[in-house]
């Protein structure tokens, strides 16, 4: 985690999950416990009686006793010894309990009481447990908002120890709300982390100003979670002021400066700007080689392969790939998940050029490597790989070989804390194999319990969710469950107007099948006006004459022709309305000439 100013006396451990890749959603990393100067002063030491359990409350009024019962515990989160974590949680409970009775004065020591309580709970896996705890250590160091001074009014200096006691409750500030956002995005729960690191980032650039070199270190950090829930633009923002502070303080092609360039170049590659991301890659790499960093210069060589490839020019991209590989392989070994990552992306290079038997061939080497990866290989990296692999299994035709690769990787990560959301894809993209399969009932399964855990980790607001509830409410379409298809669309069709507007593609594939379910529920007049909205918009951007223009006109047309019949008009059934057996959101008529919707969830 970032720091806002060094701290006096050590940190205890706090459990981190396993380090992060940045090309997809997953967890953020638990922080140590902060330590502001101010607890580490000698105490007095109380008798051993007041170590047990029997300690009554009255023993809580000593004075002493709060400051020593929190270098107990932060003695036994390090040693282990006598009972380890819960042994420590209990000290450093009854820590806060003295503390809190000490009062004014007492407060740096009882957030760093509370942030040791918490950084247990994490350790033990209840990060929910922490949450409270570290809202209560936020909120005892604090300090209520001062009122502005009177225009013309000269502001009072205050004393140096009111300036210090302000500095230590900055530290002790920023410290837990960067925790608490770090256990908000170990529950899945990036909205919540995002507004906690905020805070934390306004008090750091109080405190320090906004041009100090950590408080770049805070934006990169904070552009990292940004781009965990996929927000760029913000990111962007973000890492670039990182940049301007680090050429503005460190030397020239630091570390630093490399680390902002490759994120930097991420983002670019996210919102489409190759070029872009290939030049910060390139200055990036350039830095890694000046300090020697061989297996940094070949993970960059690997992103550079990507953007290659993003751009078509495939043999650059092959080059770039092939360099990496062998550097990572006489670094790391041949078992290394790094070297099957790298089979994985040639497969999907000679698979987007037509070499299908090559592709293959660089899937199975990296599946060889997955099957036994390398001591201490990181699961969600072996997941991640896995569902690469599905991905290409699935374009050439192989789905039920893909649905076993998918299950493999939720096996390895629906267990691990922080993985909502990368789990939240694997069933994602389980669904549209059940789907394409003909197991419409194991595909709304699957998508169900991605949509619930997309809600609970605070995604609700994302094209992606908007896709996945149009996508389940085709399962429900082929399982005849309407009114619940219909609500799926609705929600559908309100995301992605936010997100991605009226007009974009994605929402008009949306309209179509609300306008389906709306007909096939009797509702014409509903479906009409949809339909005379989609048709409007598909002339606008494609012109009279398109193929797919004159689709919706004959479409509409037949609407407004059974409108105008008596009020017992015959209803149109689903196998008319979506067609038999369809994949990937495609429906036909009953004479098989008509796209209901080319709309689906793409992996």
């Amino acid at each position: 985690m970032p720091g806002l100013a060094a701290a006096d006396a050590a940190s205890p451990p706090s459990a981190a999950p396993a380090p992060r890749r940045l090309s997809s959603p997953l967890p953020r990393r638990a922080p140590p416990s902060p330590s502001p100067s101010s607890a580490s002063r000698a105490v007095g030491k109380p008798s051993r009686k007041s170590l047990g359990p029997e300690t009554d409350e009255a023993a809580l009024d000593n004075p002493d006793l709060g400051p020593f019962l929190l270098k107990q515990a932060r003695d036994a989160m390090v040693s282990g010894e006598g009972g380890g974590a819960a042994r420590a949680l209990e000290f450093a409970e009854r820590a806060a309990r003295a503390l809190e009775r000490r009062g004014e004065g007492a407060e740096l020591e009882l957030a760093m009481s509370l942030h040791v309580a918490a950084a247990i709970h994490c350790g033990l896996g209840r990060h929910a447990d922490a949450v409270p705890v570290l809202e209560r250590a936020v909120a005892v160091v604090t300090p209520p908002a001062q009122p502005p001074a009177a225009e013309g009014e000269e502001a009072v200096p205050q004393p140096e120890e009111e300036v210090r006691k302000g500095e230590e409750w900055a530290l002790a500030a920023f410290s837990g709300w960067m925790q608490l956002g770090d256990t908000h995005a170990m529950l899945g729960r990036m909205d919540e982390s995002i507004a906690c690191y905020g805070k934390g980032f306004e008090i750091q650039m109080a405190a320090l100003g906004d041009r100090d070199p950590r408080v770049a270190e805070t934006c990169r950090y904070l552009a990292e979670a940004h781009v965990q829930a996929l927000q760029f633009d913000e990111a962007e923002k973000l890492c670039r002021k990182a940049l301007e502070i680090h050429r503005e303080h460190s030397a020239p092609a630091s570390l630093e400066e490399a680390s902002d360039r490759r994120l930097m170049a991420l983002i670019l590659d996210a919102k489409g700007d190759y070029d872009g991301a290939l030049e910060h890659l390139v200055l990036a790499s350039m830095t890694m080689v000046a300090n020697g960093r061989d297996v940094e210069v070949a993970t960059i060589d690997v992103s550079i392969g990507n953007t290659y490839l993003a751009l078509a020019r495939f043999d650059e991209s092959v080059f770039s790939y092939q360099k990496a590989l062998t550097v990572l392989k006489s670094a790391r070994g041949d078992d290394h998940p790094s070297v099957a990552s790298v089979f994985v992306r040639l497969a999907d290079l000679y698979h987007r050029t037509g070499k299908l038997r090559e592709s293959k061939s660089y899937c199975e080497n990296a599946l060889r490597v997955y099957a036994k990866p390398a001591p201490g290989a990181a699961p969600d990296e072996v997941g991640g790989g896995l569902m690469e692999i599905a991905a290409i299994y699935e374009a050439l035709g192989e789905l039920d070989e893909a649905l076993k690769l998918l299950q493999r990787a939720l096996k390895l990560l629906e267990d691990s804390p922080g993985q909502w959301s990368t789990v939240a894809g694997i069933e994602a993209q389980m669904g549209v194999l059940y789907y394409m399969i003909g197991r419409y009932a194991d595909s709304r399964n699957s998508f169900e319990s991605a949509v619930s855990k997309l809600r609970a980790s605070g995604e609700r607001k994302s094209a992606f969710f908007g896709v996945l509830l149009n996508q389940m409410g085709l399962a429900c379409v082929q399982l005849f469950k309407i009114d619940e298809a219909a609500q799926l669309f609705e929600e559908a069709r309100a995301v992605l107007e936010q997100e991605c507007g009226a007009s974009h593609p994605d929402t008009l594939g949306v309209y179509s099948n609300l306008a389906a379910i709306y007909d096939a529920m009797g509702r014409v007049e509903d479906a009409i006006e949809i339909l005379e909205h989609v048709l409007k918009v598909r002339e606008e951007k494609l012109g009279t004459a398109n193929p797919d223009v004159e689709d919706e006109k004959r479409r509409l047309a037949e609407l407004l022709k059974e409108a105008g019949r008596s009020r017992n008009r015959k209803q149109k059934s689903l196998d008319n309305l979506f067609g038999n057996n369809t994949q990937r959101g495609a429906k036909k008529d009953s004479s098989g000439g008509r796209r209901w919707s080319n709309f689906g969830f793409r992996s």
